[in-house]
């Protein structure tokens, strides 16, 4: 390869690796996955687990969870919100021990532990999803491994749940659904 060539790939290579976002949230690679008996990665959420049904949140289950993990933390977004990104569920200081969390009704506690955030519409607990009528949204359910279990007041949103994160994310994966009306 000439030199000026390769000077340009190593430059385009460092601004892309700087450019790419972090928001403050490091982990290092491992075997972390989540997974829904309801629907599989890039499938369609079940009507009954939308605001079209019973507004129960569907089965997650993980595997890999870092031996170190002190606690877990499940976000559930909506980027294709009309006014950005939407937050449908935010719980926290789930159990490392815990293999998964079966469907919640609104307003009930979780067996085993786990702590509940507000949602984007400044309500406690999972909001299904209910995009406008229009093209499909995706919903990205985010699940963290911690080294800590979070230290919060009570009603945190998801910009509280991801400040007190940072630094402790040792692990992290993502499942995501779709669904349009």
């Amino acid at each position: 390869m000439r030199p000026h060539i390769l000077s340009l790939t190593t430059l385009l290579v460092l601004l892309t690796a700087w450019a790419i976002p972090t928001s403050g949230i490091a982990a290092d690679a491992s075997s972390l996955q989540l997974n829904s008996s309801a629907f599989a990665n890039g499938a369609v959420i079940p009507t009954q687990y939308t605001c079209n049904g019973s507004g129960e949140s569907p089965p997650l289950a993980w595997t890999g969870v870092p031996e170190n993990a002190k606690s877990l933390a499940v976000i559930v977004e909506d980027p294709d919100a009309p006014s950005g990104n939407f937050v449908h569920w935010v719980v926290y200081n789930i159990p490392a021990t815990k293999k998964g969390m079966n469907g919640k009704k609104p307003g009930r506690l979780f067996p085993g532990g786990g702590e509940e955030g507000m949602n984007g519409a400044g309500k406690m607990g999972y909001l299904g999803p209910c995009p406008p009528p229009a093209g499909p949204h995706h919903y990205h359910f985010k699940l963290f491994a911690l080294d800590t279990n979070l230290n919060l007041g009570l009603q945190p949103d998801s910009k509280s749940v991801r400040d007190a994160m940072k630094g402790h994310v040792i692990a992290k994966t993502e499942l995501v659904g779709m669904f349009s009306r």
